[in-house]
């Protein structure tokens, strides 16, 4: 078993609390109070912060506008070697994550939890897609725990029993859940108030409205014989809203006829 952390001490509207794994970014963070928070049980959490340590992802954590726990599923183990797999029942390749072990950890990652929204999800192949959408959904909750799998996956009992929500980044294999789980942290926390610094810019991206994003340009104005559209230099702000939601609609039309359908769909609906 492993130590779980002390309850957060309040600092006025910071909380401090320690990281099970001592990453700079991880280790004695200020948390904003109400904070949104991701809570991690993974095999490898030296994987964590990774990426989502860098950039604006980094600073806001810095910032503890959001935070980030990581809970080791080898310290929840059984017997002396700490075993988290077994060979699964009925045969075949590979080993699958026990359901008590994962049990334990979740029951960790559960321990003073606040009251709010706070799904828990397994990263798996066979999950409902990420999509913008979802993104969305799990930004305007109060946290998240994620289940990073491995091997050949995890006892379906312990998914079953917990109502653990699978979600899968795609149509893809992945060695393990933690590249996954911080993609999908990334698309979330982006979307939380204060991380971008300019809400505008999520609102103008590419699945805002079930469109891919139009093409942007900067300087300079000429390369490689290459010149920015003439409506983007003109300072007629209506005909570049016309012109880049032309633009969203052409790609989107020619890239993901999937999207556009729906699109159209949505269209013709409202």
């Amino acid at each position: 078993m492993t130590d779980t952390p002390d309850r957060p001490k309040s600092h006025g509207r910071f909380s401090i609390q320690a990281s099970l794994k001592p990453r700079d970014l991880m280790e004695e963070t200020r948390v904003v109070r109400g904070a949104w928070e991701a809570r991690i049980i993974t095999l490898f959490p030296e994987a964590f912060p990774g990426t989502l340590g860098l950039s604006l992802t980094g600073k806001a954590l810095e910032m503890g506008l959001w935070a980030l726990k990581t809970f080791p599923l080898r310290e929840f183990g059984e017997g002396k070697h700490r075993n988290v797999d077994d060979t699964p029942a009925g045969g075949g390749a590979g080993m699958v994550l026990r359901a008590d072990v994962v049990d334990r950890a979740l029951t960790a990652a559960a321990t003073a939890l606040p009251r709010g929204r706070w799904p828990v999800i397994y990263l798996s192949p066979r999950g409902r897609p990420f999509t913008q959408e979802t993104a969305r959904r799990l930004a305007d909750c109060d946290g998240i725990t994620l289940l990073c799998g491995r091997f050949e996956g995890v006892d379906e009992r312990v998914l079953e029993a917990r109502q653990i929500e699978e979600i899968s980044l795609g149509d893809f294999v992945l060695t393990g859940g933690e590249i996954a789980a911080q993609a999908m942290i990334d698309a979330v926390v982006r979307l939380r108030p204060g991380v971008l610094g300019n809400q505008a810019s999520t609102e103008e991206e590419s699945f805002s409205e079930g469109l891919l994003e139009h093409p942007q340009y900067t300087r300079p104005a000429v390369w490689e014989g290459r010149e920015i559209p003439a409506v983007l230099t003109g300072g007629n702000h209506g005909e570049v809203a016309k012109w880049r939601r032309a633009e969203a609609e052409r790609i989107t039309r020619e890239r993901r006829p999937d999207l556009w359908a729906a699109h159209q769909r949505r269209d013709r609906n409202s």
